[in-house]
């Protein structure tokens, strides 16, 4: 179970969903909707956030003949994450922004535990380490068949990257495990339909995110 975090003020969600999900799009669309309302909002993703953090990713993502191991995967991801949390997302935090975050811990279980076998035990513990216990008030999953997203990706030819190029059933197991975690935490991880078109997508993003700050933040609507 994740640790909620205790010393800072603001409001931590998360956005997840395997390859072609569309959550960077349904991340920049909350983000502007919360923006309208009145609430200060930082918008980042991971790997990256930082420009050391970013130079990580170029590591992680760039197509070459060199293999990278799952352990090397899960350091270079954990290193960037500690770059991320430490300069932009616990400072964000502690000033009372609500952060809007493409990916977290949640990714590195899906990919790096169920997808690529290492010990969900052992991820967890390293996770924790380098995020200083911090996790997501609320995390939205973005769920679509997995021939779905990746025809999607598949269109962007110039965008596509090294996980893009995994086989199909790494992409299932990646998902399957995304599904696996919102059983286990269904009052922080939201499953939502990804498989339509944004615009109806966006529309119930905003609606299942404002009713829940309506609960967790007195008047948070009325921000202006």
């Amino acid at each position: 179970m994740a640790r909620q975090r205790s010393h800072t003020a603001g409001i931590f969600i998360t956005l997840e969903g395997t390859e072609g999900s569309g959550k960077s799009t349904q991340a920049a669309r909350l983000a502007q909707a919360l923006r309208a309302e009145g609430h200060a909002v930082l918008l980042t993703r991971e790997p990256g956030g930082t420009p050391a953090a970013e130079q990580l990713r170029a590591v992680l993502l760039k197509n070459n003949s060199e293999s990278l191991a799952a352990e090397t995967e899960a350091f270079v991801i954990l290193a960037a994450r500690r770059q991320h949390v430490d300069h932009v997302i616990a400072p964000a935090l502690q000033q009372g922004a609500i952060v809007i975050c493409d990916r977290f811990v949640d990714s590195t279980l899906a990919y790096q535990g169920y997808a690529r076998g290492l010990n969900l035990k052992t991820l967890r513990t390293m996770n924790r380490w380098a995020t200083g216990d911090l996790a997501p008030d609320l995390t939205l999953l973005f769920d679509l068949p997995v021939t779905t997203g990746l025809r999607r990706r598949q269109r962007d030819t110039a965008g596509q990257n090294r996980l893009d190029r995994e086989t199909k059933r790494f992409h299932e197991n990646v998902r399957a495990g995304f599904l696996q975690l919102a059983r286990k935490e269904p009052r922080r991880i939201k499953p939502v339909n990804a498989a339509r078109l944004p615009d109806r997508i966006a529309n119930d993003v905003r609606t299942l995110v404002f009713e829940w700050l309506e609960k967790r933040l007195p008047q948070a609507g009325q921000r202006k």
